[in-house]
């Protein structure tokens, strides 16, 4: 109800109720769409939604349930005539011959992004499940779903809302939401059939690795990266097709950008539930600048693959460091 000022008599109410929701719905709407700005502008939008309809609601359901609801169409409007977000490895083979130069980027292609990892649970086991929602691998599987199909597999299998609620949520039947999650687990089968957990980033094996990456760079020592890297690894560069397979191959491109000791200063971080580096490199007048940040799949074995996100300042903002001069 709206009073003759214009003003929502319930918004304090609103605010105090829907609030702690707003950093699972983030990433509720970054599985669905791929991109962290793009949930952003959702969950904004979810948020004036519902604040505007918040005194019509009934509390049929629950106010976490209706804010799903809300946020869950969004996405699926914003998803209607949209391809999906890649990755360099959804889009074609690995590069075999290194004497060709990285292809240049290409803003013709939606690629899929990086997010920020903030669990709030204590729960442990809770945390282990929002970061296994988030991870790149799952993410960009499930682009090639189409987007109700992608809803319903979210909503049911990461986030186990019960068929009725997922039915009332997208205006369907329980019959339906059965039908969609078959078909969506099967379609996830194809396009990723080897989809297994990676290692948490608080497990010592993993913080492990990934000083073994950072000193790596840091000290311009390939013979470390070797080490680090797992035989069949691969390396990502998002905004290109470019992509390298197998630890020889990637050996040898890293040992063409790895530079001198001193060149690079990387800061630890986690992205998508996994551990990453936020790297800077040196220019010209002896300033370290953002130039983007290396998300790892890492398992017992090794570094399985490195993604990188060459987003610069603008990006290692969005996981709260600074865009210059990092601390050595």
């Amino acid at each position: 109800m709206i009073d003759e000022e214009g003003a929502v008599p319930e918004a304090g109410e609103f605010a105090q109720r829907a609030e702690p929701f707003r950093r699972e719905l983030l990433a509720h709407c970054y599985r669905l769409l791929g991109s962290a700005d793009e949930a952003e502008d959702v969950v904004q939008e979810t948020y004036l939604r519902a604040w505007r309809s918040y005194g019509t609601f009934e509390g049929r359901s629950s106010l976490r349930v209706w804010l799903y609801r809300i946020a869950t169409n969004a996405c699926l409007t914003a998803l209607k005539n949209r391809g999906r977000r890649a990755l360099p490895s959804g889009l074609g083979g690995p590069a075999d011959d290194l004497d060709v130069p990285v292809g240049a980027e290409e803003a013709d292609v939606a690629w899929l992004q990086p997010i920020a990892d903030a669990p709030e649970s204590q729960d442990p086991a809770a945390i282990v499940a929002s970061r296994e929602g988030l991870r790149l691998a799952l993410i960009a599987s499930l682009q090639y779903l189409p987007a109700r199909q992608r809803a319903v597999f979210i909503l049911r299998e990461v986030l186990a809302f019960p068929a009725a609620e997922v039915a009332d949520m997208l205006g369907t039947t329980v019959a339906a939401v059965k039908s969609t999650l078959q078909r969506a687990r099967a379609r996830l089968d194809e396009v990723d059939p080897e989809r297994g957990r990676i290692s948490e980033p608080t497990e010592p094996r993993t913080r492990e690795l990934l000083g073994q990456y950072i000193a790596g760079f840091e000290n311009a020592d390939t013979a470390a990266l070797e080490r680090a890297l797992r035989t069949d690894a691969a390396i990502e560069l998002v905004g290109t097709r470019t992509w390298f397979s197998g630890r020889a191959t990637c050996l040898r491109f890293l040992a063409r950008v790895i530079g001198s000791p001193g060149d690079w200063r990387m800061i630890p971080t986690v992205a998508n539930g996994q551990p990453a580096a936020a790297a800077y490199r040196r220019d010209d007048d002896g300033v370290y600048r953002a130039f983007g940040l290396g998300v790892l799949d890492v398992t017992d074995e090794g570094i399985a693959r490195i993604v990188v996100f060459g987003g610069g300042p603008d990006l290692v903002g969005r996981f709260g460091l600074p865009p210059a001069n990092p601390c050595p």
